[in-house]
C-alpha cells in the first residue's frame, strides 16, 4: 500500500502541524492507514478565521481576472493529477477507481467553470422614478465563509463550495469530514501550489467540535453545510445566533417511479445505477423504487438478477463494481436498516449480508427488498448504503402520491414513454430536481443543485445559481 500521509492544518498560507489525534483508514483494507490527522481546538479555528478575515479586503477588491486565472489553474492541476487523486480518493473513501477519478475530474471542471463565473459577477442599471437620479445594483462578496463538507464526495463537494466562494471574492475556512481528510488535504495542496494569497483559503482538520467552533464564530459571514438533518439543525441554530448566511444540504429519500409503459431494460439500468453505484452513498440515490403493478414482477426479477451479479471488492481492484462502505458505522447502519425492513414485512430477495473478503473491510452485498409499504421506515429514513426497496402501486396517481410521501424532497425520477405522465410528474412531484428516464443520482456541475422540504435550506448550490448565496446585492443611487 501507499505510504501513510501526515496531515496538517493549512492556515494563512502555512502548514500548521499538530499531534496526531485520529487516523484515516482504508475501508477496503482497514489494516492500511491512509493518514494521521492532527487534532485542533478553538484556537486553531480562531487562527484560521482571523487569517481569512485579514485576507478578505484585498481579495474582494482584486481583479476578477486574477481570481479567474487562479481558479482555472487549480482546475488544470487537478486534471493533470487525476489518476493519483482518484486513487487516493478511492483508497480513502471506498469508491471504485473509475468513480473516484470521475469525481476528481468533476472537481476540476467545477473550478474551471467558476473561473468563468468570476468574470460574470454583474449588476443592473435601472431607471429611477425620480428625474436626474441613476440607480445601479452591484453584487458584493460577504466575507469569511465556513464550509463543512461530507465524506461521500470528498473532493467534488469541497470544490463546488470553495470555488464559487473564492470566485466572487470571499475567503474560506474549510472543515472536511473526519473520514476523508487526506483527499481534502490533497486539494488544499493544489490550491497552495496554484498561488492563492495567504489567508484566502484555509483548511482545519479534526472532529465535529472543530466544525461547531467554526459555525459559531462571529466573524464567519456565511456557512455552507452538507450532512445529516440532525447536524444541519445544530449548524443552522449556531449560524443564526450571529446572523450568518446559511445553506444546508441534508440528504434525500429519492423515489424512482417505474410505470408499465417504460423501457424495461433502461428502467433496470437506471435503478441499478441510482441505487447501488458509489455503494449507495449518494444523497440523490434511488433508495425507494415505486413500480406500477403491470410491470412490477418483471422489473423486480430483472433488477434482482443485475444486483446479484454486481462484483463487490477492493475499491482499487480492476474488476470491482461496488466498493465497501466508508466506515464501520455505515456498515452497521446499513445492516440494521435491512433488519428493520424485513421485520416490518419487507422481503429480502437478494443481498444484504456483511461480506468477508481477502482483506478486512466494510463490505456488504447490495440488497433489494420488495413488498414494502410507503410508510415503513425503510422508505422514510435515509439509509446511505447499497439498499433499494420497492413499493407496488396500482397506477400513476398512486405512484405520484407515494413519491411525494415523507419529509425529503431532493431528487425524483420517472421511467415512462408517456410525455403526458412525464410532464405531469415534473410539475407535481415535490422535489428540487427531477429526472425523466435517468437515474435520480447524477447531476451536471454547471446547473443548480438542491431540494425542497427537509432536504435543503437556503439558496441553491452549484453552477450559475451559486452567486445568490456567495454575494449580496448593493443598490446605489446617484444624483447628478
Amino acid at each position: 500500500m501507499s505510504d501513510t500521509k501526515q496531515l496538517s492544518h493549512y492556515i494563512d498560507g502555512q502548514w500548521v502541524a499538530g499531534a496526531a489525534a485520529s487516523d484515516s483508514l482504508n475501508p477496503s483494507n482497514t489494516g492500511d492507514l491512509v493518514a494521521k490527522v492532527p487534532g485542533g481546538d478553538k484556537s486553531t479555528v480562531n487562527a484560521a478565521v482571523s487569517a481569512a478575515k485579514a485576507a478578505f479586503p484585498a481579495w474582494a477588491n482584486s481583479s476578477p481576472e486574477v481570481r479567474s486565472d487562479l481558479l482555472d489553474k487549480v482546475g488544470s492541476l487537478i486534471m493533470a493529477r487525476a489518476d493519483d487523486l482518484g486513487r487516493l480518493l478511492s483508497r480513502e473513501e471506498g469508491k471504485t477507481f473509475p468513480e473516484g477519478k470521475g469525481e476528481v475530474m468533476r472537481a476540476a471542471r467545477i473550478f474551471k467553470f467558476m473561473a468563468g463565473e468570476a468574470l460574470r459577477r454583474h449588476g443592473v442599471t435601472v431607471e429611477s422614478t425620480r428625474p436626474g437620479v441613476a440607480v445601479e445594483t452591484y453584487r458584493e462578496p460577504l466575507g469569511v465563509f465556513g464550509l463543512i463538507t461530507p465524506w461521500n464526495f470528498p473532493i467534488a463537494i469541497p470544490a463546488w463550495k470553495a470555488a464559487p466562494a473564492l470566485a466572487f471574492g470571499n475567503t474560506v475556512v474549510m472543515k472536511p469530514a473526519s473520514l476523508t481528510p487526506a483527499t481534502a488535504h490533497a486539494l488544499t495542496e493544489i490550491i497552495h501550489e496554484a498561488g492563492f494569497p495567504k489567508g484566502v483559503f484555509n483548511l482545519i482538520l479534526g472532529g465535529g467540535s472543530m466544525g461547531g467552533a467554526l459555525v459559531e464564530h462571529p466573524d464567519v459571514a456565511g456557512v455552507s453545510f452538507t450532512g445529516g438533518q440532525s447536524t444541519g439543525a445544530i449548524v443552522a441554530k449556531a449560524a443564526f445566533s450571529h446572523n450568518a448566511r446559511i445553506q444546508l444540504e441534508m440528504g434525500g429519500k429519492n423515489p424512482l417511479v417505474v410505470l408499465d409503459d417504460c423501457d424495461l431494460d433502461r428502467a433496470v439500468q437506471c435503478a441499478l445505477d441510482g441505487a447501488f453505484f458509489a455503494t449507495g452513498q449518494r444523497c440523490t440515490a434511488s433508495s425507494r423504487i415505486i413500480v406500477t403493478q403491470g410491470i412490477h414482477d418483471k422489473f423486480v426479477e430483472a433488477l434482482a438478477a443485475r444486483v446479484k451479479a454486481l462484483k463487490v471488492g477492493d475499491a482499487l481492484a480492476a474488476d470491482t463494481q461496488m466498493g465497501p462502505l466508508a466506515s464501520d458505522a455505515q456498515l452497521e447502519t446499513t445492516l440494521s436498516y435491512i433488519d428493520v425492513a424485513t421485520r416490518e414485512g419487507g422481503r429480502k430477495v437478494v443481498g444484504g449480508d456483511a461480506l468477508k473478503l481477502a482483506t478486512p473491510g466494510y463490505y456488504v452485498s447490495p440488497a433489494l427488498i420488495v413488498d414494502t409499504k410507503i410508510d415503513q421506515r425503510i422508505n422514510c429514513e435515509e439509509v446511505f448504503g447499497p439498499v433499494a426497496s420497492t413499493v407496488r402501486v396500482k397506477d400513476y396517481d398512486e405512484a405520484l402520491a407515494a413519491a411525494n410521501a415523507g419529509e425529503f424532497g431532493l431528487s425524483a425520477g420517472i421511467m415512462t414513454s408517456s410525455l403526458k405522465y412525464a410532464r405531469h410528474f415534473v410539475r407535481n412531484v415535490r422535489a428540487g430536481m427531477t429526472m425523466t428516464n435517468l437515474p435520480t443520482a447524477g447531476v451536471d456541475y454547471h446547473v443548480p443543485f438542491g431540494g425542497t422540504r427537509k432536504s435543503s435550506y437556503g439558496p441553491r448550490e452549484q453552477g450559475f445559481a451559486a452567486v445568490e448565496f456567495y454575494t449580496q446585492v448593493k443598490t446605489s443611487y446617484t444624483w447628478a
